[in-house]
């Protein structure tokens, strides 16, 4: 047992050297003189080879699982025509011997197939080719083109869906790997096979010729050199090669037989058995009209009686069994479905809820290309650059971008989306540019006009000349995929606030614990809920702030969670700790602050309203407030400096959260969050003159 182990184990380790081995062994044929014995194992071996080749062809469910099938079908093809060589030596040589010069395997091919007739060999050979060289061999190799031509039209789609599976965190990167290189051996496979199917064609022109040359090769020495009747040399000549031409073409119809087996099926989870059985016999109708048809032919006269009535009797009983059990499994689904509401109750599950994406990219038809890294997309690579961007900007990583396509959009049109509801659309033209009016540009454009839709301003799509022409008169050119990725940054960042869900907040804490862990587990969940540090974060994004410190937001909750629970208490605390990082983000670099501040009576006025009603502010008081901060924050625009409102700490929460809406680009600072290193300098004023 153990001497069989060993010998299967050593085998095993040697297996890599197979096909050298073999393709050596084939060449070798073709010189070395080889014994009729020897002969008759190859040939044998050969016709083995092509069964079992066959067997396995129907036994697969795709043409991947069979993938080896070319360069098998090539090594197949010199194997035969190694083994012809070496036939043709010995019939040549040893013809004049008799019958069994060539061994054993080539005289039962001549004597029993033909009934050593070589007329009826010839006409039986020639059948052979025909069928193997005009029917099967040409039908697989234009099978084979076709299918080459479709998957390689395919791969940009097959590609694209992969990518976006990707982005969309339904696969990882190692399924993503795996199923981009069975796409990439798809195409190469029916690539081979179309290649491949060529050896077949060239097998059987070289059978026709070797025959021919064999005849005329064997009367020639057998008359000439053996002295030989030239009766007996033809029958001895022609008969040893018609044996070897069928000996060697019925493997190869094998194989051809293959061939065409694995190009023409579709894949399934079936193998080709299977399909034929479950396609062919599915309907009980057809058979029995068949059976009809053939009893009916085989009343006629002169018609073989037995033959016709005994196959449609036998096709009439298939067609009434295959009723009498689709019958039945009728009657199964009746019976399960005496209660409906019950049955759909028990096959609902919670597999059925489809999850909304939280991030996603629809573009229509004409974008797809966009998308698709074979046709030079390089929009996929723009929101992998956008996401890793966001998280270093802001502080955490936003969910990834699920990307679809979307027939009910325009051509042209992309539309994105933030839990199903749309927050942004535009159009995108590939092959065009748009050329975005900055405001001091020295000309006008020919071309499509529209507006950038990340930030409204005016802009003209342009022909892909125009390019230099655009640039030069100070327009700002960027390419359709740069548009829609701009867009979706923009919208991103805009809702910032509404990516950062509880999956995020606590990936946060454990990213932060892994070098704080004191910290975090003094905070979450023993002094503060998750929901309320959910809370915190989001109000901070809210008003344009990152959440990339996230070291001194955990401690000042954790040092000010005691006195209070309320977000927006807490909220204010957080922005005190923040503050050099808050006016930094204002004012990267300036000592002296050019802010909008606000008259000491109406901050005044506003304390005492707050105080005394807690309703909000006083309608003629809120519309005075509200016409005074717009003239002041289009003052400070127009002095090109930033739109930053400095209030006492009281008045900060609420006049933050009263002119979002109506000033969207002012951001409200307090007194307390300004350090004490910076100077201020008043530029504009609410309710006053600076």
């Amino acid at each position: 047992m153990s001497i069989l182990q060993n010998f299967l184990k050593r085998a095993t380790e040697l297996r890599g050297m197979a096909g050298p081995v073999l393709i050596v062994m084939i060449l070798g044929m073709m010189v070395l003189p080889l014994p009729p014995f020897l002969l008759d194992i190859l040939f044998t071996f050969n016709i083995a080879i092509a069964i079992m080749v066959l067997l396995v062809s129907m036994n697969t469910t795709k043409a991947l699982d069979f993938a080896a099938f070319p360069t098998i079908l090539l090594l197949t093809t010199l194997l035969r025509l190694s083994l012809n060589v070496a036939s043709t030596r010995i019939v040549l040589l040893e013809g004049h011997t008799g019958p069994d010069a060539a061994g054993k395997v080539i005289e039962s091919f001549g004597h029993f197939l033909v009934g050593g007739n070589y007329a009826v060999g010839i006409v039986v050979f020639a059948i052979l080719v025909v069928i193997n060289f005009v029917v099967i061999t040409k039908g697989a190799g234009r099978i084979a083109e076709v299918g080459a031509r479709f998957t390689l039209d395919a791969m940009p789609g097959k590609q694209m869906a992969i990518d976006a599976d990707l982005n969309a965190g339904l696969i990882g990167e190692d399924v993503a790997r795996q199923r981009r290189a069975e796409v990439g051996q798809e195409a190469d496979f029916y690539g081979a096979m179309d290649g491949a199917s060529k050896f077949v064609r060239g097998d059987a022109i070289a059978g026709i010729i070797i025959l021919l040359i064999n005849v005329i090769g064997g009367l020639i020495v057998g008359v000439l050199q053996h002295n030989l009747d030239i009766s007996v040399a033809a029958k001895n000549y022609t008969l040893l090669t018609i044996g070897d031409g069928l000996v060697a073409q019925i493997p190869a119809l094998v194989i051809s037989t293959a061939a065409g087996i694995v190009v023409s099926r579709v894949s399934s989870d079936q193998n080709i058995g299977q399909q034929l059985v479950s396609q062919l016999f599915k309907q009980p109708q057809v058979i029995m009209l068949t059976g009809f048809i053939i009893g009916m032919m085989g009343l006629i006269p002169g018609m073989p009686h037995l033959a016709f009535l005994g196959l449609a009797g036998l096709m009439g009983w298939l067609a009434y069994f295959l009723s009498q059990r689709t019958a039945k499994a009728e009657e199964q689904a009746q019976t399960n479905e005496v209660a409906p509401a019950m049955v759909e109750s028990a096959d609902a599950s919670w597999e059925d809820v489809a999850q909304v994406d939280v991030l996603g990219l629809e573009v229509g038809y004409r974008l797809i290309s966009l998308v698709d890294k074979t046709q030079d997309g390089d929009l996929l690579r723009r929101i992998k650059g956008i996401r890793k961007k966001f998280t270093q900007d802001i502080g955490f990583l936003p969910p990834a971008v699920h990307i679809r396509d979307n027939l009910e959009l325009r051509p042209n049109g992309y539309r994105i989306t933030l839990k199903g509801v749309e927050i942004g659309s535009g159009e995108s033209y590939p092959n065009q540019f748009l050329a975005i009016n900055p405001g001091s540009v020295s000309g006008d454009l020919v071309g499509n006009a529209t507006r950038d839709p990340a930030f409204g301003l005016p802009a003209v799509w342009i022909e892909e000349g125009m390019r230099d022409q655009a640039q030069m008169m100070g327009y700002t050119v960027v390419d359709p995929g740069t548009v829609v990725a701009t867009h979706m940054s923009h919208l991103i960042n805009m809702q910032a606030s509404q990516l950062l869900g509880r999956q995020e907040v606590q990936q946060l804490i454990d990213h932060l614990g892994k070098v704080a862990p004191k910290l975090t587990e003094d905070l979450i969940p023993k002094v503060l809920p998750l929901g309320t540090v959910q809370k915190v974060l989001q109000n901070l994004l809210d008003e344009g702030m990152h959440i990339r410190d996230m070291r001194t937001i955990v401690e000042t909750l954790a040092e000010n969670a005691a006195r209070s629970q309320d977000p927006f208490q807490l909220t204010s605390l957080v922005r005190v700790a923040l503050g050099p990082a808050i006016v930094q983000q204002f004012y990267p670099s300036a000592q002296e602050l050019q802010v909008i501040g606000m008259d000491k009576e109406l901050e005044y006025i506003l304390i005492q309203a707050m105080q005394t009603s807690h309703e909000g502010i006083e309608p003629g008081l809120a519309d005075t407030v509200l016409r005074e901060t717009r003239a002041a924050a289009q003052a400070q625009e127009q002095l090109g400096l930033p739109t930053v409102l400095l209030v006492p700490a009281q008045l900060r929460d609420l006049l933050s959260r009263f002119l979002k809406r109506a000033v969207p680009q002012l951001r409200v600072i307090s007194h307390d969050e300004v350090p004490d290193f910076k100077t201020i300098r008043v530029t504009a004023m609410v309710g006053g003159r600076a």
